[in-house]
């Protein structure tokens, strides 16, 4: 999402760690925002997962055959999340389901994917969620805002972010300089000019010591140290020795990460499973992920092989 709240599918989203799943609108705000487009997204056994694409102009989607299945009509779309996928029409954000059909009108400023059954949407300058329905579940009402995972979503208040829970209650009291949404029973929070990890008490799990970080994702997290980005477990302690000059989520076992200017993938003993070669790189969904050539997107399977060709 850009600062006039307009998502953006398949673009350079990995540039800052940190910047997953956390949206903050609040003007002059200068909190480092975890880009909502990485979300991870856990799709059911018998679904298959469908991935946005851009043709000549409109947005799309594939599955992963590299089959387009919905025909591209959408200005932006984002990625499919819990049967509905956001995509974007004129200037208003709206939801489609899997047949391409619009499953909630569009009608908010912004809209995030699905999680734990709830949706971030902006209307105006403020946050709130619907359910899948599309109705307003809690008001929009806060400055900045981020997904719900293990029941709690990272909220902007005041200036200080805090945790509520699906019904809009205060959850953890707003006391952090910034946040982002659990996972793993663990969330990402930033006090001072370090980074740690809460429990879903509130308590700190993982003393702030870090650089940057991001959210658990199969029992890893990217953290930066220095220059340098590694991993370390739910403990908090290494569990790849930081090496990278960016590193980005594991999911389907394996994590973007950058040395000497390519992104590549490593699997969870930090060996590297796909070659760097890529300008840039995110995080696998479903069996695929999303590269970049040359400011051409594409998407490659966990062989490394282009399912979609680099295209703008």
């Amino acid at each position: 999402m850009d600062s006039d709240g307009n998502r953006v599918v398949i673009t350079n989203r990995w540039r800052n760690l940190g910047k997953k799943n956390l949206t903050a609108i609040l003007a002059g705000a200068t909190l480092l925002l975890i880009a909502i487009l990485a979300i991870v997204v856990t799709v059911s056994a018998h679904t298959a997962q469908l991935y946005p694409v851009k043709v000549n102009g409109k947005f799309g989607f594939i599955d992963r055959s590299g089959t387009l299945v919905i025909q591209p009509r959408f200005d932006q779309a984002s990625e499919f999340a819990e049967g509905l996928a956001p995509v974007k029409m004129g200037n208003r954000w709206g939801y489609v389901d899997r047949h391409g059909n619009m499953a909630v009108t569009p009608q908010f400023d912004m809209a995030d994917s699905f999680s734990d059954g709830m949706a971030m949407v902006g209307s105006g300058a403020r946050i709130g969620f619907i359910d899948r329905s599309g109705k307003y579940a809690v008001n929009p009402q806060f400055d900045g805002a981020g997904a719900f995972g293990d029941g709690l979503a990272p909220v902007l208040m005041n200036g200080r972010w805090g945790f509520i829970d699906k019904s809009g209650n205060v959850a953890i009291n707003p006391q952090f300089d910034e946040a982002s949404n659990f996972s793993e029973g663990l969330a990402l929070i930033r006090s001072g000019d370090k980074y740690g990890y809460v429990d879903k008490s509130g308590k700190i799990a993982v003393n702030p010591q870090f650089d940057g970080g991001s959210e658990f994702n199969d029992g890893r997290a990217a953290v930066k140290m220095g220059n340098k980005y590694g991993y370390i477990d739910t403990s908090g302690k290494l569990a790849i020795n930081p090496q990278f000059e960016f590193a980005g989520d594991f999911s389907d076992g394996m994590a973007p990460v950058a040395m000497a200017k390519k992104f590549g993938y490593i699997d969870k003993d930090g060996k590297f499973a796909i070659n760097p070669q890529f300008d840039d790189a995110g995080a696998f969904t479903a069996g695929l992920a999303p590269v970049w050539l040359a400011n051409r997107a594409g998407y490659i399977n966990k062989d490394g092989k282009f399912v979609w060709n680099p295209s703008t």
